[in-house]
């Protein structure tokens, strides 16, 4: 799964920006990945909930929102009300997470929890069926436009592993720095879905950018297998 992030799209366009990978074929994002930012938790702000909700009735593509914010508890159920397919906080904000991913899912939407390169995995291996998503990130959260560190696909393998040996219905994500250079190597570790910032918008054609990528992992999946 390809999930172009709309934080490298042109912000005045931001329809325009969502048609140009809608399709069809391999040309189609699966996800369009929105950064949900509040100057707190990370030192940038970025947009809420009322362009998420705008962007909404300007695609179909299901918007998967990552929200580096503080009191996700408070701020998250609503994106999941207005229409977002996939909800994702982060585990450093709050002391209950499956609280949290509960009320996501009340709300309607799929609930994902998210990890800083520098966060454990081993805490939350226990809360992790109350998930539909594992967010990991290979940047620093807060601007894009960074360097991947390869040191967090041990996280994946790990989890990787725990998901094909429990049988558990988890969908493992990567956020930060992926490209040509840099999605084999994340697909190889057990990623499933990929979040693309300037690797497609900074293309001339960003539905042509989102198929080779989808091609790229597709054959270091195969190749793991």
């Amino acid at each position: 799964m390809i999930a172009p992030s709309i934080l490298s799209a042109d912000f005045a366009n931001l329809a325009a920006e969502a048609k140009a990978v809608s399709g069809p074929g391999d040309r189609r994002a699966d996800w369009l990945h929105v950064d949900v930012m509040d100057a707190h938790f990370v030192p940038n702000l970025t947009l809420g909930l009322p362009i998420v909700e705008s962007l909404l009735k300007a695609t179909d593509i299901p918007l998967d929102c990552h929200l580096m914010i503080e009191d996700p508890g408070r701020w998250a159920p609503p994106y999941a009300e207005a229409g977002a397919h996939n909800v994702t906080f982060h585990a450093e904000a709050t002391d209950d997470p499956l609280a949290v991913a509960r009320d996501v899912r009340a709300a309607g939407a799929k609930a994902g929890l998210s990890i800083k390169p520098g966060t454990a995995l081993e805490p939350y291996l226990e809360v992790l069926r109350g998930f539909d998503t594992l967010l990991i990130m290979s940047v620093e959260p807060g601007f894009g436009g960074q360097s991947f560190i390869p040191e967090v696909l041990d996280k994946v393998r790990t989890i990787r592993k725990i998901i094909d040996s429990q049988d558990l219905r988890l969908l493992v994500e990567i956020d930060g720095g992926i490209n040509a250079d840099t999605i084999e190597q994340a697909a190889e570790a057990g990623v499933d879905c990929f979040v693309a910032g300037s690797a497609v918008y900074g293309a001339d054609d960003p539905g042509a950018a989102v198929a080779a990528l989808r091609r790229q992992a597709a054959s270091a999946h195969s190749a793991a297998d």
